[in-house]
């Protein structure tokens, strides 16, 4: 069987069939249109080993000798002793390519299993790959795990993977890949804070420009797993693969189970390239949020500026305050004001009242509307937070329906049976249960129906740490079932945009970003620590997705106080908005804050279109970050937007030059500051120095290449504050 070849954007991917099975000779850079006999990849036989060469397969098997981490495991029942286990010897079937994508097939008649494997490399080199095991018995057989992995070259040495906490998400380490199996787990019943959005393998000190690097994502919202396995022969695969709990997968005869998709990129040009190839496939779907026309795109809705009323009041919902905010939001130039948590029945504390999705009369006598009426004739949506998946025991529905509520056993609660601990004060809705499923579906739907909403901000504030339903583990049927629950609202509701929230960040990846319309990157507000979470997030998730806003002065999760510029320019560089009580923002503090919301507007095509590019700094003092626009140069025209940012004090006494990459090489530009200017009030605080770089009064003038290989140098900037600069096209 002749090798299937998928090639695009600088990539290939090899696949060979002459062990018999499917295996992956290479994935890397391209290899051009011909290929070589592939018999010149044999491998020797050393001693002490199989006598046969051992394949790198698409599904590395025990039955071909794989002594690393096998991608089928499972057993069937026999004689009514469960739990045999059994290698499946997987040989391929059929094979075949149409234009970008393969499907191939490999079955063991003796199991009797057959796996489906897909394939599709996009248009910008992103390789997309799910595997489908169908049982072909007569018996049950229970799935433990089917992973999807892929081979790296011999010169990936290091891993860089990303983890962190409640309000500290995404941020990198990284170790030598060495013999063994460096496994990342989760297992919060959802994608967890200390999740890695991207697990990398690179040459040494591969960076965001420089270096070979080959990267997976996982998207899926469950419990799962990533790794590096290594084996003795120094090959090493990288993957994932759902992770499943003691017989929460049991295929009866016919039945089948298939993976989440897992992502893959290859750059050879540092991380900025697998970035790329990310964002062109979330833009590349037809359901993706559209930039503004002016970049050239298909015409679409701009990300609206939004205000979020947490932090500005909490659970203090008073109908004149919060027409008192609108009023302020829309002076501001707000394009959407979003009612977070406190609405419905009961809900006066995180104590009580989720699940009891009406709007609470008390409180509303008149409904919503007076508030949505308010909004909306001030042109601004309106939004509204929910949090479908829990209730609190302090419920009507909880009283009505303990059943409804997960717990570790078969043992309905009302008969006495144990409840897991609570987070939060609050518990999980058993969305596996239809009634329960269809209830929740019914009060969203209502909501939805009756109010003009516009947006959903839909929390999801806890971990799934104990979760059963009719006495077997069930998170991966809850998470089917949750993503049901998000397809069969969004069919209903066209228009209704919904934002992905969990604790913040604890739901960020591309199962539940197939659903949303933007994800909360964390409850963290400071723009310190949303520096890094932005980064992080953003080497995957593009800008326009990404919740960024501005908090109040001093920050509500760090305790940290920063100028609005620094918390401005943070924000910018996302689906900008406002978590403040933006009335008490006067005089000359609000006339800034009006100009970063028009420099918003005026550059939001820019930034929710174009490339991300991450200068290799020295050190971690000192970062620089922009978006440039693919688009043909036009002189006059912003070519780029970007931000040096200071994150701490440096350990020299100056920046040095700082190269600004990204830019036509070829291309001339003036790169000049945005904000602050010697006329801003935030100028004095942003720089420790007697003379600024000559540069900074009235531009600099030089090409692409100059600008990126020998660079501009750059101002002292104070510790966590940020300079906005911007190149225009000459």
């Amino acid at each position: 069987m002749d090798p299937l070849h998928l090639r695009s954007a600088g990539t290939s991917l090899v696949i060979s069939f002459d062990s018999g099975e499917a295996e992956v000779v290479h994935w890397g850079a391209d290899l051009g249109a011909d290929l070589p006999d592939l018999a010149i990849l044999t491998s020797p036989v050393p001693h002490s080993a199989i006598d046969a060469r051992v394949p790198a397969a698409l599904l590395p098997q025990a039955s071909s000798s794989w002594r690393g981490r096998a991608a089928l495991r499972g057993s069937r029942t026999a004689d009514g002793v469960s739990g045999l286990d059994f290698s499946a010897r997987l040989r391929v079937v059929t094979a075949g390519a149409d234009g970008g994508s393969a499907v191939i097939v490999q079955s063991d008649p003796d199991a009797g299993l057959t796996v489906e494997s897909t394939l599709t490399l996009h248009d910008a080199g992103l390789l997309e790959m799910r595997h489908t095991v169908t049982n072909d018995g007569t018996t049950p057989y229970q799935l433990d795990e089917l992973a999807t992995v892929l081979p790296v070259a011999p010169d990936a040495v290091e891993l860089l993977d990303l983890t962190g906490r409640w309000c500290r998400e995404r941020h990198p380490q990284r170790r030598a890949i060495q013999q063994g199996t460096w496994v990342r787990t989760g297992r919060h019943g959802r994608t967890g804070h200390d999740s890695s959005l991207l697990f990398a393998a690179g040459t040494t000190g591969f960076g965001n420009r420089h270096g070979k690097v080959w990267a997976t994502h996982l998207a899926w919202s469950g419990n799962h797993e990533q790794f590096a396995d290594t084996i003795g022969d120094g090959r090493t695969m990288i993957g994932g693969s759902e992770l499943l709990g003691p017989a929460e997968v049991i295929l009866e005869p016919g039945g089948s189970y298939t993976t989440p998709a897992l992502f893959a990129a290859y750059s050879g040009h540092g991380l900025d390239g697998i970035t790329e190839a990310f964002y062109s496939w979330f833009r590349s779907r037809p359901h993706h949020v559209l930039p503004a026309a002016s970049t050239g795109l298909p015409a679409g809705k701009p990300r609206p500026v939004v205000l979020n009323t947490w932090e500005a009041v909490y659970f203090d919902h008073n109908l004149d305050t919060l027409i008192e905010l609108a009023e302020s939001a829309a002076d501001l130039g707000v394009e959407r004001f979003v009612l977070d948590d406190g609405w419905f029945r009961g809900r006066r504390d995180d104590h009580a009242g989720l699940g009891d999705w009406y709007v609470d009369e008390t409180l509303w006598p008149k409904g919503l509307t007076p508030l949505i009426e308010a909004v909306t004739s001030r042109g601004m949506e309106f939004g509204l937070w929910v949090e479908p998946e829990m209730v609190n025991l302090d419920s009507d529905i909880a009283r009505a329906h303990p059943d409804w509520i997960v717990g570790p056993s078969a043992v309905q609660h009302k008969d006495g049976g144990r409840l897991p601990l609570e987070w939060r004060n609050q518990h999980i809705i058993d969305l596996v249960n239809p009634e329960a499923w269809q209830y929740i579906y019914s009060r969203i739907d209502a909501l939805l129906s009756e109010n003009n909403i516009s947006y959903l901000k839909w929390d999801q504030n806890r971990d799934l740490l104990e979760h059963g339903h009719a006495g077997r583990s069930s998170v991966h049927e809850q998470t089917l079932a949750a993503y049901r629950l998000f397809d069969a609202l969004r069919k209903a509701h066209p228009g209704v945009e919904i934002e992905s929230c969990s604790s913040g960040g604890a739901r960020v990846d591309l199962g539940i970003l197939e659903r949303t319309d933007r994800i909360w990157g964390s409850d963290c507000n400071d723009a310190l620590e949303r520096q890094t979470i932005q980064r992080w997030t953003g080497a995957v998730v593009p800008p326009e997705l990404v919740g960024s806003h501005i908090g109040p002065t001093t920050s509500h999760t760090t305790a940290r106080t920063h100028d609005l510029s620094f918390r401005a320019i943070t924000a910018l560089f996302g689906h900008f908005g406002m978590e403040w009580d933006i009335r008490g923002v006067q005089g000359k503090d609000r006339e800034e804050l009006k100009r970063f919301i028009a420099l918003f507007k005026e550059h939001r095509g820019l930034l929710h279109s174009g490339r991300r590019v991450h200068a290799d700094v020295a050190g971690d003092a000192l970062l620089l970050h922009g978006v440039v626009t693919d688009a043909p140069a036009v002189s006059g025209t912003t070519a780029g937007l970007f931000a040096l940012v200071s994150t701490r004090t440096s350990a020299a006494e100056e920046p040095g030059r700082i190269g600004i990459p990204g830019l036509e090489a070829g291309r001339t530009y003036r790169v000049e500051a945005v904000f602050p200017t010697p006329e801003d009030a935030d100028y004095g605080h942003t720089y420790t120095q007697v003379q600024p770089p000559a540069w900074l009064a009235d531009g600099a003038v030089a090409n692409g290449r100059f600008l990126a290989e020998v660079g501009l140098p750059m101002p002292n900037l104070n510790p966590e504050h940020a300079l906005l600069l911007k190149s225009t096209a000459l």
